[in-house]
């Protein structure tokens, strides 16, 4: 018998194998096809009366990497009593495969995640090979494990430790895995087939007793309810405080693990399935699976690129300070060698010591060894001088962000470099087109803009200049990827895409400081609301002076709506040099932790600087505070997507959500818009006109909302 995604292999003494290979695809997923295929094949083995034993494998490089989402957005778009249904459903057929009256043996040769983890635990014994990875990452998607997660795993593990796995969601190592019970065996890879074999012949032979393996995960939890409520309770505590009040999931999964703990398995899987269904219809469920959808056209379209992609072999950066240190730092510590240049011994003493610190930090938490740190800053080299930049395949220049010295820098490694070179600017304001008037060859130039801190921030800006080749963009784009970065290629306008979209929103924070606003109020508001810091706090981190260059170039380019009247809180600051973290005082006033990390603190010295700018003292509401906040940002990126400075709305919410921590709860600042209604956004949006043009919803969206249009298809709901 074979099936297009399960091949049913007679392994001959009654032993049958079902091998997972998904035609077409580099990995496993269970869709629906795949998961009726089981259905079948399970049915037919109940059938088997020669049947002595099940090993199920995989023929791709991984296990089963989860559900296909892709398949599933339309279920969870269903009433809760159907999705219920739906989901109990894949667990009948989980059930019947652990029901079986033989024993059952899965060999996990490479990932198993979620409903691919989950299968491993209905089977009776779990073989894992060495370099393998299981977990259960659902509550990454704003959901909780549905086909069973939440039953088997702390039957089989305990209680604290499957809610640390569910709750934190995620990828654990065969050791780990060893560990705490959740596989038997270890093995390496190449001998991983013949172990699972050695077990199930053990197994059947009654060396091994299978039922008494099954046993547990059928009956309720060995806990009496003392044992129970102070498990849970202390559980339930930890993990409200660590997901916080956005992110309902890991929560909710605890508590589905609490009410089913006194039941057998059948009724503990109705539980969890009433529990996965209010969830799966929760908008913080449909922006994080947006997210996950955002991020895998992402991923395809950067690899679609990098066909066109030349070869990296060799790396440099220009500059040396705390953005050229980190550069170096990521390129090295992937893999790839890399030139630091600077003018100055001290800054590469600087950029080096960065490179070190961030190593010895990978070193501490147990990333690297001592060895991979010595090849890691092995693979930095300092120089002063151009001489080994002939072998160089693509060059990032991160020097002071100035347009003179920046194009003087740019000519001058041009002539040092190949020809065929790539040159990248990591500007974060100057046009590409402008930096390539000094080039001989600006089709083999780019914008490669990261955020700092570089070894932190997800997102690199590859920015197309109107000569820029495709060649330049996709091995720019093929670079950013070996840097384990999340490369989004964006057109040339002042700010590109992410500081384009900031500066309206710090805008609206200077027409609420303009208004009398106290900004630890304005950055309550905002934090409540799921940024990670309010925009004082923020501007505090970017550096006031920094904020203040950029905000002049914001102004130049888009005079008509990002001029401010007068003078800002921006401003204010900026005249009393205070700088924000970097020199100790901005909004806020910086003092060292225990830790040895900047605290803010409240200054008395800057509410009279802020006076000076209040123009016109107004009584305002938390729900303007957001509003005057947010609808110039999402204004901002509907007028990007529109421009053509980026291509998708996908990709306009994922430069916020990588590069400035938009709330990922939230989906983005369209997906925001759609959540609210295109309609109802734009009559909000006029609600707040008197405030100026940043304020004034595009024609374009106009007619979205009359016609009822989106941003996204209606694949991602």
């Amino acid at each position: 018998m074979s099936h297009q995604a399960i091949k049913t292999i007679a392994r001959g003494n009654g032993i049958v194998e079902l091998c997972f290979d998904l035609p077409g695809e580099s990995v496993n997923t269970f869709g629906r096809q795949v998961l009726e295929e089981l259905r079948q094949a399970v049915e037919t083995l109940r059938g088997d009366a020669g049947l002595r034993g099940v090993l199920l494998t995989s023929a791709k490089d991984n296990f089963v990497v989860g559900a296909d989402i892709t398949e599933f957005l339309d279920a969870f778009s269903l009433p809760e009593e159907q999705l219920q249904e739906s989901t109990l459903s894949v667990n009948r057929i989980f059930c019947d495969l652990e029901d079986l009256p033989v024993p059952s043996v899965v060999a996990i040769n490479g990932l198993a995640l979620g409903g691919g983890f989950e299968i491993c635990l209905a089977c009776d014994f779990r073989v894992m090979a060495e370099g393998a990875r299981v977990g259960l990452p659902e509550v990454k998607l704003g959901i909780y494990p549905g086909w069973g997660g939440t039953v088997r795993l702390p039957r089989l593990i305990g209680v604290d430790n499957a809610v640390e796995w569910m709750a934190a969601g995620k990828e654990h190592s065969a050791e780990a895995a060893m560990k705490v019970g959740a596989v038997d065996v270890v093995v390496p890879a190449a001998l991983l087939e013949k172990a699972a074999l050695d077990l199930l012949a053990r197994a059947i032979s009654g060396e091994l007793d299978h039922q008494a393996r099954r046993k547990p995960k059928l009956q309720r939890l060995k806990l009496n309810q003392i044992e129970q409520m102070m498990a849970f309770e202390s559980c339930k505590a930890v993990v409200a405080g660590q997901a916080g009040p956005h992110y309902p999931a890991p929560l909710a999964a605890v508590k589905s693990m609490q009410k089913a703990a006194g039941m057998a398995r059948d009724k503990a899987l109705a539980v969890e399935a009433e529990g996965f269904a209010r969830l799966a219809r929760s908008p913080v469920a449909a922006c994080l699976v947006g997210l996950f959808l955002n991020d895998q056209a992402l991923k395809r379209k950067a690899r679609e690129l990098e066909r066109a992609a030349l070869p990296i072999d060799q790396a440099a950066v220009l500059g040396a300070g705390i953005m050229g240190g980190g550069i170096a730092y990521q390129s090295a510590s992937k893999g790839i060698p890399i030139l630091m240049k600077d003018i100055r011994e001290p800054a590469l003493q600087l950029g080096l010591s960065e490179a070190a610190k961030l190593l010895e930090k990978r070193m501490e938490k147990g990333h690297m060894t001592t060895a991979d740190m010595a090849r890691a800053m092995g693979a930095i080299r300092p120089t002063l001088s151009y001489g080994d930049f002939a072998g160089v395949d693509i060059v990032v220049e991160a020097v002071v962000e100035n347009p003179k010295v920046k194009r003087e820098v740019l000519a001058e490694v041009e002539r040092a470099v190949r020809a065929d070179a790539i040159i990248a600017s990591n500007t974060s304001t100057i046009s590409i087109n402008q930096l390539a008037a000094a080039l001989q060859h600006p089709e083999n130039f780019c914008g490669m803009h990261f955020f700092n801190p570089v070894h932190m921030m997800p997102l690199v800006e590859v920015v197309r200049g109107e000569k820029t080749s495709e060649t330049a963009i996709a091995t720019t784009v093929a670079y950013a990827r070996k840097l384990g970065k999340s490369p989004i290629v964006v057109n040339d306008c002042p700010g590109f895409l992410v500081n384009r979209i900031l500066f309206p929103y710090f805008g609206g924070f200077a027409r609420l400081v303009a208004a009398g606003l106290d900004i630890q109020r304005i950055d309550m508001v905002m934090e409540r609301f799921g940024w990670p810091m309010g925009p004082a706090y923020l501007l505090d981190v970017v550096g006031i002076d920094t904020a203040h260059h950029a905000r002049t170039v914001m102004v130049e380019g888009f005079p008509e709506r990002m001029r401010d009247e007068g003078p800002t809180a921006i401003d204010a600051l900026y005249q009393a040099q205070r700088l924000g973290q970097k020199s100790g005082a901005g909004f806020y006033r910086y003092e060292v932790d225990k830790r040895g990390k900047p605290k803010r603190v409240e200054d008395p010295l800057v509410k009279p600087l802020l006076e000076s700018v209040a123009t016109a003292q107004r009584e305002l509401t938390d729900e303007d505070i957001l509003n005057l906040m947010m609808i110039p940002l999402c204004l901002e990126t509907v007028r990007c997507l529109e421009d053509g400075i980026v291509e998708t709305a996908a990709e306009a919410d994922m430069g916020l959500v990588y590069g400035i921590g938009f709330p990922p709860f939230r989906g983005g600042a369209l997906r925001y818009i759609e959540a609210m209604g295109i309609a109802e956004f734009v009559a909000l949006a006029d609600r707040y006109a008197e405030y100026g043009p940043l304020y004034r919803p595009t024609a374009q969206l106009r007619e979205m909302a009359v016609r009822g249009l989106r941003f996204y298809g209606q694949e991602q709901k």
